[in-house]
């Protein structure tokens, strides 16, 4: 015989769950005012984690995958529909052979992306481990990286790439305050768009593990670090600005920056002479950085570079300068981003003054 129900008991049960709930969104609200959103951004967010709620536990067999959105170094992402909700969403699958320990670590670790919710970064839905794979679950980014962007535009305008940096500035700002975080791995493939105009960062480093687990596959990404990182010296927020600074030169050129394109690849790049410009290197041709295309502009016959030579010249010699048929105030400001010195280099608060300008 089945012991009565004690309905007082599931009575002050639900209240306490409401109660819990009521709590929980309160303290979301307060969340977002201090963020100081303006409307449309709040309720793009209150609507995100909302459906958020409806998710629930991620598993497996409840993906179906739709098609590949992007693979490098660090795995492969698929849009995928998740049946349960009906939601589409972006699934970074993390190849990984590591113990149980270190598995579960990760996705401890990784739980503090739930806490991460501003219109600058993309929304986490969960994360799970299943054979042999780290899943990231994400909000699907309906135009693809700035990566992408850049293969089929051949170049960003000036004026999109100064919304970028706003996005960019913000999140790396929301990142540092509201988390004490640090991106490490600022890069074209990691800021996101989509079809409403908003820019998102992803791909952050809140998992040390994670970080560690996956080093040996960080050959690409170490372009993009700063010379005081690629040296093993202390490294801080500078360190993304660096990456963003060089980031901003290779989407405004439409290749990757180092070595410098010399005078007459930027004649093909912008179909005009660009006489005396102080962003051209003096010798050519100069070797294009290893397993990087050329320019979108023609073919590219400089010899592949080496990434110890790549490094080395991150390190030694000058840093990249945009060309000066972009505006002075866009020149100034990637050239605060790229100094060497990180002390030097300006701050976060330093280059948001700087975005209004251009």
């Amino acid at each position: 015989m089945l012991p009565k129900m004690n309905l007082n008991y599931w009575s002050d049960w639900a209240n306490r769950k409401t109660l819990a709930v009521e709590t929980n969104l309160e303290a979301l609200q307060k969340k977002l005012e201090e963020l100081e959103l303006d409307e449309q951004q709040k309720k793009r967010l209150e609507a995100f984690l909302t459906q958020k709620q409806k998710v629930g536990e991620l598993k497996d067999d409840d993906f179906e995958k739709i098609c590949e959105l992007g693979a490098g170094n660090g795995g492969v992402v698929f849009k995928v529909l998740h049946r349960p909700s009906g939601f589409i969403m972006a699934r970074k699958l993390i190849h990984l052979e590591i113990k149980p320990a270190i598995r579960n670590q990760i996705i401890r670790e990784l739980q503090v992306l739930h806490e991460c919710n501003s219109p600058y970064i993309v929304g986490f839905y969960g994360a799970f481990y299943s054979d042999g794979e780290i899943s990231i679950c994400m909000e699907n980014m309906d135009g693809g990286s700035l990566d992408q962007c850049l293969k089929k535009a051949g170049k960003i305008p000036e004026q999109i790439l100064g919304k970028v940096s706003i996005a960019v500035i913000k999140g790396l700002s929301y990142l540092r305050e509201k988390h004490k975080i640090m991106h490490r791995d600022v890069k074209p493939s990691n800021i996101l768009v989509n079809s409403r105009g908003e820019i998102k960062l992803c791909d952050f480093g809140v998992s040390g593990q994670l970080i560690d687990s996956m080093a040996n596959s960080f050959v690409g990404t170490r372009s993009y670090m700063s010379p005081e990182r690629l040296q093993g010296t202390h490294y801080s927020v500078q360190s993304d600005i660096w990456s963003m600074g060089l980031s901003l030169v290779e989407m405004a050129i439409g290749r990757f920056p180092i070595p410098p394109p010399d005078a007459k690849e930027l004649e093909q790049i912008f179909g005009q002479p660009l006489e005396g410009d102080p962003s051209a290197s003096d010798a050519s041709p100069k070797p294009r950085p290893p397993g990087r295309p050329g320019s979108s502009f023609g073919p590219d016959s400089r010899p592949p570079m080496a990434i110890f030579e790549l490094l080395d010249y991150i390190v030694n010699e000058p840093p990249p300068k945009l060309p000066s048929i972009f505006g002075a105030e866009f020149q100034d400001f990637v050239n605060k981003c790229l100094i060497k010195n990180p002390a030097e280099r300006a701050d976060l608060k330093q280059l948001m003054v700087g975005t209004i300008i251009f």
